[in-house]
Protein backbone atom coordinates (compact mmCIF):
# COMPACT_ATOMS: atom_id res chain seq x y z
CA UNK A 1 0.00 0.00 0.00
CA UNK A 2 3.03 2.47 1.00
CA UNK A 3 4.80 1.85 -2.16
CA UNK A 4 1.27 2.16 -4.32
CA UNK A 5 0.98 5.50 -2.45
CA UNK A 6 4.51 6.72 -3.53
CA UNK A 7 4.34 5.68 -6.69
CA UNK A 8 1.12 7.89 -7.20
CA UNK A 9 2.87 10.66 -5.47
CA UNK A 10 5.50 10.65 -8.08
CA UNK A 11 3.22 10.26 -10.66
CA UNK A 12 1.73 12.97 -10.13
CA UNK A 13 4.59 14.97 -9.63
CA UNK A 14 6.15 14.14 -12.21
CA UNK A 15 2.49 15.33 -14.52
CA UNK A 16 2.56 18.37 -12.39
CA UNK A 17 6.25 18.73 -13.82
CA UNK A 18 5.18 18.56 -17.61
CA UNK A 19 2.01 20.50 -17.20
CA UNK A 20 4.87 23.33 -16.13
CA UNK A 21 7.27 22.24 -18.38
CA UNK A 22 4.09 22.90 -21.24
CA UNK A 23 2.79 26.05 -19.93
CA UNK A 24 6.21 27.45 -20.51
CA UNK A 25 6.00 26.91 -23.92
CA UNK A 26 5.84 29.72 -26.52
CA UNK A 27 2.89 29.04 -29.19
CA UNK A 28 3.60 32.29 -30.85
CA UNK A 29 6.33 32.71 -33.07
CA UNK A 30 6.72 36.69 -34.49
CA UNK A 31 10.28 38.21 -34.17
CA UNK A 32 10.70 41.98 -33.91
CA UNK A 33 7.29 42.06 -32.40
CA UNK A 34 5.29 45.16 -31.01
CA UNK A 35 2.03 45.36 -29.52
CA UNK A 36 -0.45 48.05 -29.97
CA UNK A 37 -3.38 48.79 -27.29
CA UNK A 38 -6.68 50.59 -28.55
CA UNK A 39 -9.68 50.90 -26.85
CA UNK A 40 -9.07 48.07 -23.89
CA UNK A 41 -7.79 45.30 -26.85
CA UNK A 42 -4.22 44.51 -27.35
CA UNK A 43 -2.41 43.71 -31.07
CA UNK A 44 0.57 42.17 -32.16
CA UNK A 45 2.14 42.44 -34.91
CA UNK A 46 5.91 41.17 -36.31
CA UNK A 47 8.11 39.69 -38.68
CA UNK A 48 6.72 36.45 -39.51
CA UNK A 49 5.58 36.31 -43.25
CA UNK A 50 7.35 36.94 -46.83
CA UNK A 51 4.00 38.15 -47.57
CA UNK A 52 3.99 40.80 -45.27
CA UNK A 53 2.53 41.28 -41.54
CA UNK A 54 0.81 38.90 -39.63
CA UNK A 55 -0.99 40.48 -37.22
CA UNK A 56 -2.90 38.90 -33.46
CA UNK A 57 -5.74 39.91 -30.91
CA UNK A 58 -6.07 40.05 -27.06
CA UNK A 59 -8.14 40.51 -24.67
CA UNK A 60 -6.09 40.00 -21.79
CA UNK A 61 -2.41 39.54 -22.99
CA UNK A 62 -2.78 36.03 -22.12
CA UNK A 63 -4.09 34.78 -25.08
CA UNK A 64 -3.52 35.36 -28.71
CA UNK A 65 -5.55 35.18 -31.80
CA UNK A 66 -4.42 35.38 -35.40
CA UNK A 67 -6.76 37.90 -37.04
CA UNK A 68 -7.87 37.26 -40.19
CA UNK A 69 -6.12 38.16 -42.97
CA UNK A 70 -2.28 39.84 -43.11
CA UNK A 71 -2.37 43.67 -41.61
CA UNK A 72 -0.33 44.51 -44.42
CA UNK A 73 0.03 42.37 -47.83
CA UNK A 74 2.84 42.39 -50.58
CA UNK A 75 1.46 44.25 -53.61
CA UNK A 76 -0.52 47.09 -51.73
CA UNK A 77 2.28 48.72 -50.20
CA UNK A 78 6.31 49.50 -50.57
CA UNK A 79 7.89 46.23 -51.00
CA UNK A 80 8.71 42.76 -52.29
CA UNK A 81 10.49 40.94 -49.35
CA UNK A 82 11.89 41.66 -45.97
CA UNK A 83 9.09 42.49 -44.51
CA UNK A 84 10.60 43.21 -40.85
CA UNK A 85 10.16 45.26 -37.70
CA UNK A 86 6.74 46.72 -38.11
CA UNK A 87 5.49 49.51 -35.55
CA UNK A 88 1.86 50.92 -35.52
CA UNK A 89 0.73 54.33 -33.78
CA UNK A 90 -2.52 56.54 -34.46
CA UNK A 91 -1.86 60.39 -35.31
CA UNK A 92 -4.99 62.44 -36.16
CA UNK A 93 -7.46 59.90 -36.27
CA UNK A 94 -5.73 57.71 -38.96
CA UNK A 95 -3.45 54.11 -37.92
CA UNK A 96 -0.08 54.04 -39.35
CA UNK A 97 2.24 51.21 -39.68
CA UNK A 98 6.17 52.09 -40.42
CA UNK A 99 7.93 49.07 -41.41
CA UNK A 100 10.94 47.78 -43.65
CA UNK A 101 10.57 45.92 -46.51
CA UNK A 102 13.57 45.72 -49.10
CA UNK A 103 15.90 46.83 -46.63
CA UNK A 104 14.07 49.99 -46.94
CA UNK A 105 11.46 51.94 -44.65
CA UNK A 106 7.70 53.09 -45.77
CA UNK A 107 4.81 53.92 -43.75
CA UNK A 108 1.21 52.98 -44.96
CA UNK A 109 -2.11 53.92 -43.64
CA UNK A 110 -4.95 51.48 -42.69
CA UNK A 111 -8.62 52.37 -41.45
CA UNK A 112 -8.42 50.28 -38.45
CA UNK A 113 -5.50 48.22 -35.86
CA UNK A 114 -5.71 44.98 -37.92
CA UNK A 115 -5.70 47.05 -41.40
CA UNK A 116 -5.30 46.19 -44.36
CA UNK A 117 -2.52 48.70 -44.27
CA UNK A 118 -2.03 50.21 -47.73
CA UNK A 119 -0.32 53.23 -49.35
CA UNK A 120 -2.10 55.30 -52.42
CA UNK A 121 1.75 56.20 -53.71
CA UNK A 122 3.68 52.95 -53.07
CA UNK A 123 7.13 54.17 -52.75
CA UNK A 124 9.83 54.69 -49.80
CA UNK A 125 11.12 57.25 -47.45
CA UNK A 126 13.65 59.36 -48.53
CA UNK A 127 17.39 58.15 -47.49
CA UNK A 128 20.85 57.18 -48.38
CA UNK A 129 21.91 53.49 -48.28
CA UNK A 130 19.73 50.52 -46.91
CA UNK A 131 17.84 51.67 -43.84
CA UNK A 132 15.84 49.16 -41.08
CA UNK A 133 13.97 49.14 -38.19
CA UNK A 134 12.05 52.14 -38.01
CA UNK A 135 10.32 54.05 -35.22
CA UNK A 136 8.54 57.39 -35.09
CA UNK A 137 8.40 59.63 -32.10
CA UNK A 138 6.05 62.29 -31.68
CA UNK A 139 7.42 64.85 -29.05
CA UNK A 140 6.24 67.10 -26.97
CA UNK A 141 6.30 70.70 -28.95
CA UNK A 142 5.18 68.59 -32.11
CA UNK A 143 8.41 67.47 -33.58
CA UNK A 144 8.48 64.18 -35.33
CA UNK A 145 11.57 61.85 -35.65
CA UNK A 146 12.35 58.75 -36.95
CA UNK A 147 14.56 56.70 -35.52
CA UNK A 148 16.02 53.80 -37.69
CA UNK A 149 19.33 51.80 -38.18
CA UNK A 150 21.68 52.14 -41.37
CA UNK A 151 23.69 49.52 -42.43
CA UNK A 152 26.92 51.28 -42.74
CA UNK A 153 30.18 50.19 -41.61
CA UNK A 154 27.74 47.83 -38.91
CA UNK A 155 24.26 48.30 -37.98
CA UNK A 156 24.26 52.12 -36.49
CA UNK A 157 21.27 53.71 -35.10
CA UNK A 158 20.29 57.06 -36.65
CA UNK A 159 17.61 60.17 -35.77
CA UNK A 160 15.92 61.92 -38.93
CA UNK A 161 13.33 64.52 -38.31
CA UNK A 162 10.06 63.59 -39.90
CA UNK A 163 7.54 66.22 -41.97
CA UNK A 164 4.54 67.03 -39.94
CA UNK A 165 2.03 65.30 -42.36
CA UNK A 166 4.52 61.79 -41.92
CA UNK A 167 4.88 62.08 -45.68
CA UNK A 168 9.27 62.07 -46.29
CA UNK A 169 12.31 62.96 -43.59
CA UNK A 170 13.55 66.38 -43.75
CA UNK A 171 16.64 66.39 -45.55
CA UNK A 172 19.78 67.69 -43.36
CA UNK A 173 18.49 66.85 -39.93
CA UNK A 174 19.99 63.01 -39.87
CA UNK A 175 22.05 62.62 -37.54
CA UNK A 176 24.07 59.23 -35.62
CA UNK A 177 22.56 58.21 -32.49
CA UNK A 178 25.10 54.97 -30.85
CA UNK A 179 26.45 51.94 -32.71
CA UNK A 180 28.32 49.05 -31.15
CA UNK A 181 31.20 50.09 -28.83
CA UNK A 182 31.09 48.53 -25.76
CA UNK A 183 32.45 44.81 -25.19
CA UNK A 184 28.74 43.35 -24.53
CA UNK A 185 27.64 44.65 -27.60
CA UNK A 186 29.76 42.52 -29.69
CA UNK A 187 30.28 39.34 -27.66
CA UNK A 188 31.52 37.53 -30.94
CA UNK A 189 33.68 40.54 -32.29
CA UNK A 190 32.77 41.05 -35.38
CA UNK A 191 34.11 43.77 -38.29
CA UNK A 192 30.07 44.61 -38.53
CA UNK A 193 29.14 45.60 -34.93
CA UNK A 194 24.99 45.98 -34.53
CA UNK A 195 22.93 47.87 -32.51
CA UNK A 196 19.27 47.92 -33.95
CA UNK A 197 15.46 47.61 -32.94
CA UNK A 198 15.10 51.29 -31.58
CA UNK A 199 12.51 52.28 -29.21
CA UNK A 200 12.46 55.74 -27.77
CA UNK A 201 10.15 56.88 -24.62
CA UNK A 202 10.32 60.21 -22.60
CA UNK A 203 10.42 60.39 -18.40
CA UNK A 204 10.93 63.36 -16.33
CA UNK A 205 12.18 65.43 -19.53
CA UNK A 206 14.62 62.38 -20.54
CA UNK A 207 14.50 60.41 -23.77
CA UNK A 208 15.47 56.93 -23.06
CA UNK A 209 16.39 55.26 -26.34
CA UNK A 210 16.24 51.28 -25.57
CA UNK A 211 18.34 48.95 -28.53
CA UNK A 212 19.49 45.65 -29.08
CA UNK A 213 23.11 44.54 -29.79
CA UNK A 214 24.99 41.59 -31.39
CA UNK A 215 23.50 39.71 -34.55
CA UNK A 216 20.28 38.38 -33.91
CA UNK A 217 21.53 34.91 -34.27
CA UNK A 218 23.71 35.61 -31.83
CA UNK A 219 22.97 33.94 -28.08
CA UNK A 220 24.29 36.64 -26.67
CA UNK A 221 21.40 39.51 -28.29
CA UNK A 222 20.44 41.68 -25.39
CA UNK A 223 18.60 44.89 -24.75
CA UNK A 224 20.13 48.47 -23.17
CA UNK A 225 19.28 51.80 -23.60
CA UNK A 226 21.00 55.10 -23.81
CA UNK A 227 19.42 58.39 -22.06
CA UNK A 228 19.75 61.89 -23.37
CA UNK A 229 18.13 64.98 -22.71
CA UNK A 230 17.69 65.97 -26.31
CA UNK A 231 15.95 63.71 -28.62
CA UNK A 232 19.00 63.84 -31.18
CA UNK A 233 21.62 63.25 -28.33
CA UNK A 234 24.12 62.99 -27.55
CA UNK A 235 23.37 59.75 -25.56
CA UNK A 236 24.58 58.17 -23.15
CA UNK A 237 24.67 54.56 -22.67
CA UNK A 238 23.78 53.08 -19.40
CA UNK A 239 26.12 51.80 -17.21
CA UNK A 240 24.65 48.70 -16.08
CA UNK A 241 23.26 47.47 -19.75
CA UNK A 242 22.15 44.90 -20.78
CA UNK A 243 18.71 44.96 -18.97
CA UNK A 244 17.80 41.96 -20.83
CA UNK A 245 19.66 39.66 -22.06
CA UNK A 246 19.94 35.08 -21.47
CA UNK A 247 21.38 36.06 -18.15
CA UNK A 248 18.51 37.27 -16.48
CA UNK A 249 15.98 35.63 -18.76
CA UNK A 250 16.93 32.24 -19.38
CA UNK A 251 16.63 31.81 -22.96
CA UNK A 252 18.98 32.74 -26.02
CA UNK A 253 18.94 35.49 -28.21
CA UNK A 254 16.81 38.35 -26.38
CA UNK A 255 15.63 41.33 -28.10
CA UNK A 256 14.34 43.22 -30.48
CA UNK A 257 11.44 44.58 -29.06
CA UNK A 258 8.76 47.49 -28.33
CA UNK A 259 7.91 49.60 -25.29
CA UNK A 260 3.79 49.06 -24.43
CA UNK A 261 1.34 49.55 -21.73
CA UNK A 262 -1.40 47.90 -20.25
CA UNK A 263 -4.73 48.82 -19.52
CA UNK A 264 -3.46 49.17 -16.20
CA UNK A 265 -0.52 51.59 -16.98
CA UNK A 266 2.29 48.75 -16.28
CA UNK A 267 4.94 49.55 -18.71
CA UNK A 268 6.46 46.40 -20.67
CA UNK A 269 8.61 45.21 -23.24
CA UNK A 270 7.46 42.62 -25.85
CA UNK A 271 10.41 41.05 -27.84
CA UNK A 272 11.63 37.68 -29.30
CA UNK A 273 13.30 34.83 -28.34
CA UNK A 274 15.93 32.32 -30.20
CA UNK A 275 13.30 29.25 -31.42
CA UNK A 276 15.23 27.12 -28.66
CA UNK A 277 18.43 26.80 -27.21
CA UNK A 278 20.27 24.98 -30.39
CA UNK A 279 17.65 26.67 -33.05
CA UNK A 280 17.32 30.38 -34.23
CA UNK A 281 14.09 30.23 -35.94
CA UNK A 282 11.12 30.19 -35.84
CA UNK A 283 11.85 33.10 -33.19
CA UNK A 284 9.57 32.82 -30.09
CA UNK A 285 7.56 35.58 -28.47
CA UNK A 286 7.47 37.19 -25.24
CA UNK A 287 7.07 39.83 -22.71
CA UNK A 288 8.30 41.10 -19.19
CA UNK A 289 7.34 44.51 -17.22
CA UNK A 290 9.87 47.57 -17.28
CA UNK A 291 9.63 50.02 -14.77
CA UNK A 292 11.67 53.45 -13.57
CA UNK A 293 14.26 52.88 -10.24
CA UNK A 294 14.40 56.49 -8.58
CA UNK A 295 18.44 57.09 -8.60
CA UNK A 296 19.86 59.26 -5.88
CA UNK A 297 21.85 61.13 -8.56
CA UNK A 298 21.18 61.59 -12.20
CA UNK A 299 18.56 60.41 -14.01
CA UNK A 300 16.03 57.52 -13.11
CA UNK A 301 17.17 53.57 -14.36
CA UNK A 302 15.06 51.69 -16.61
CA UNK A 303 14.75 48.19 -14.52
CA UNK A 304 13.75 44.85 -16.17
CA UNK A 305 11.15 43.08 -13.80
CA UNK A 306 13.09 38.85 -15.39
CA UNK A 307 10.66 37.19 -13.15
CA UNK A 308 7.87 38.49 -15.26
CA UNK A 309 8.95 37.49 -18.04
CA UNK A 310 6.25 35.01 -20.01
CA UNK A 311 5.69 33.83 -23.48
CA UNK A 312 2.81 34.77 -25.77
CA UNK A 313 0.11 32.09 -25.87
CA UNK A 314 -1.48 31.45 -29.09
CA UNK A 315 -5.61 29.83 -28.91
Amino acid sequence: MINQKISICIAVLLTCIATKGLAQQPSVFLADPTIFSVKGKYYLYGTGSPKGFPVYESDDLKSWKPAKGLALTRGEAYGSQGFWAPQIFLHKGMYYMAYTANEQIAIAKGSGPTGPFKQDSIHALSGTGKQIDPFIFFDDDGKVYLYHVKLQQGNRIFVTEMKSDLSDIIPGTEKECISGTEQWENTWKSEWPVTEGPTVLKHKNIYYLLYSANDFRNKDYAVGYATSDSPKGPWTKYENNPIISRQSIGFNGTGHGDIFMDNKRNLYYVLHTHHSKDTVAPRATGMLKLKFKNMKSGVDALVADSTSFQWLKGK
